[in-house]
This record gives C-alpha cells, sequence and structure tokens, in this order.
C-alpha cells in the first residue's frame, strides 16, 4: 500500500501529459501538453518554490522561523506562499496591480503579506520588473530576509531538471521538439539542458510576447501576458538554450487560452495560450511523425475576473 502524502508539498510534481485532440495541424506533428494546473497551486512554479526554500534550509540561508521576501507576477508568489504556509516562514510578497487579482487574493489567504506596485495601466513593463526588485531587496535588508530572488536563482534549476526526466519517461524518450515561455528562463533551461542530456537530436523553442522582443534582440514593450516577458533580458537566460525564438501576441495568446477551454476543455491561462500557438508553429514544420512537448503552465481559474472581462468587451 502506498504511503499517505506527509504534506501537500509532496503532491507536487508527476503531473500528466495529454494529447491535444482539436487543436492540431491537420498535417503536422502530435501536441503534448504537459499538465502542471495539477500541482496544489496550480501552477509550474509550485516545482521551483519548494525547490528554493528546501535548498536555503539545507545549507543554512533560511533559519526556522525566518522571514521570505519575493517579487513576483503571481504564480511564485502563490506557490511560495504555499510552501512558507506548510512549512512556517512569514513570506513578504512584493507585486503588483498589473495581474491577476486572483493571485493576489491567493498570496494573502495563504497569510503571504502583500506590498503592491503600481502599474502603467495594467500593463507589464520593464520598469515595473525592476521597481519590484528594488522593493524587495529593500524588505530584505530591513529585515533580514532570505530572499529567493527568483531572476538569479539556480536553485530552482533542479526542479526542472527533474520535470524534463518525467516528460522523457512519459513520451517513452520519442520527443522531436519542446516549447516554453520565458518568464526568468529558469523552467526553460532546466528542461531544456536535461531533455538534451537524454537527446540533443530535438528542437528547443523559446517563447516571448510580441510587444517585447528582448530575447530577439529587438526593444522592450509592454504587454499582458502574465509571467512571461519580463521586458529584459533576464540573468538565467543563456544565449543556445533555444534553437529558436517564436513571439506571440498577447491578442494570441488569449484568443488561445479561449480556444483551449472550448475545443479541449482545458482552461489554461495566457502564457499556456502563447505556448500552444508556438508549438502548432513548430508541429507543422516537423511534420507528422515527430511529437512536440510543450506546458499548461496554471490553471486559468487564476484569471477568471480578467478572462471574464474580456469575454464580456468581445460580447
Amino acid at each position: 500500500m502506498t504511503a499517505p502524502p506527509r504534506t501537500i508539498l509532496d503532491r507536487i510534481g508527476n503531473t500528466s501529459l495529454i494529447a491535444l485532440r482539436h487543436v492540431r495541424p491537420a498535417r503536422g506533428a502530435r501536441i503534448l501538453l504537459k499538465l502542471e494546473n495539477e500541482n496544489p497551486t496550480g501552477s509550474m512554479k509550485d516545482r521551483m518554490a519548494v525547490a528554493m526554500i528546501e535548498a536555503a534550509e539545507a545549507d543554512g540561508r533560511l533559519k526556522p522561523g525566518g522571514p521570505v521576501v519575493e517579487y513576483t507576477g503571481g504564480s511564485t508568489g502563490v506557490s511560495l506562499s504555499l510552501v512558507c504556509a506548510v512549512k512556517g516562514y512569514p513570506l513578504d510578497i512584493v507585486t503588483s496591480d498589473a495581474f491577476s487579482r486572483e493571485k493576489l487574493d491567493h498570496m494573502r489567504l495563504l497569510g503571504a503579506a502583500l506590498h503592491i506596485v503600481e502599474s502603467d495601466g495594467g500593463r507589464m513593463t520593464e520598469a515595473l520588473t525592476k521597481a519590484m526588485i528594488a522593493q524587495a531587496g529593500i524588505i530584505a535588508q530591513a529585515k533580514g530576509s532570505f530572499w529567493t530572488d527568483q531572476m538569479k536563482n539556480r536553485d530552482q534549476i533542479a526542479a526542472y531538471h527533474r520535470m524534463a526526466d518525467e516528460i522523457w519517461r512519459q513520451t517513452d524518450g520519442r520527443i522531436d521538439g519542446f516549447v516554453q515561455s520565458v518568464g526568468t528562463a529558469a523552467s526553460l533551461r532546466g528542461i531544456a539542458e536535461r531533455l538534451r542530456h537524454h537527446s540533443d537530436a530535438l528542437t528547443i523553442v523559446a517563447v516571448e510576447p510580441a510587444e517585447s522582443l528582448v530575447l530577439s534582440g529587438g526593444p522592450s514593450g509592454a504587454h499582458r501576458i502574465d509571467g512571461i516577458g519580463a521586458g529584459y533580458v533576464v540573468p538565467l537566460w543563456q544565449d543556445g538554450i533555444a534553437d529558436e525564438i517564436d513571439r506571440v501576441s498577447t491578442e494570441e495568446a488569449t484568443a488561445m487560452a479561449f480556444r483551449l477551454a472550448r475545443e479541449e476543455g482545458l482552461f489554461a491561462g495566457t502564457s499556456t495560450g502563447a505556448n500552444v500557438i508556438a508549438a502548432l508553429r513548430l508541429a507543422e514544420r516537423l511534420g507528422p511523425d515527430a511529437t512536440v512537448v510543450t506546458v499548461m503552465c496554471d490553471t486559468g481559474m487564476k484569471y477568471l475576473k480578467t478572462f471574464g472581462a474580456a469575454l464580456a468587451a468581445d460580447a
């Protein structure tokens, strides 16, 4: 008999991988979606949050009951709020009104103290990212907090190595392409590194907002795809991580999120929409005998009010 989990944190990982049935190219590769919405907070960020905290516990950077601080667009904050609630660490989160109200409420419900940095009309910009980082640094210094500092923290990469191993096992090693959008770049980097350890004969595609083409060498800009596109080249990004960089607009990503819900019954956020747009493009090029894997980054339940407003505007 399998032992029951000790805490909810033991339910992180080992998520399902399913094939898209309707949202797929007519003569292209099959597309498999890693269902990270199955994690406890409904997001892949649960993986990195527990990895960062446990690494800091192990080497003494985080003492029992010590304070933690982070800046976040939402999903990382929710995941850290869960981990800190279970482990008993007070948590300060620096975030913004640019991100979904559902995520902010979820963090508060899990006990985090929120510090809100106002955005430029609800848009994600380089200036907003850097203002949030600066505020987190001030709090860390004032309270002596352990700052997880997700944009620079390499401890999280191991969590995505494990995710890549899951993907490899679930596909029986039959994978020709992997597609992932870039926020901190940790998930793309960790998964790509590990998949290439198994086989270097696959195509890795990074996805960024079409409105902010910094990874492609273009100008920084504002967009509304939660969790990706920081507006500058993030520290964990490395040239050569990806074979290609694809660009997806907020409008395209939102439309695909709605399509996934209506045609596949998969209710996801806009970063997932961006992933699937890019995966479709890659699948068309690779042909019918190939397999492309991408990620359902989180559940659309985190964006109910945002999506409801978009639906009302279209009505």
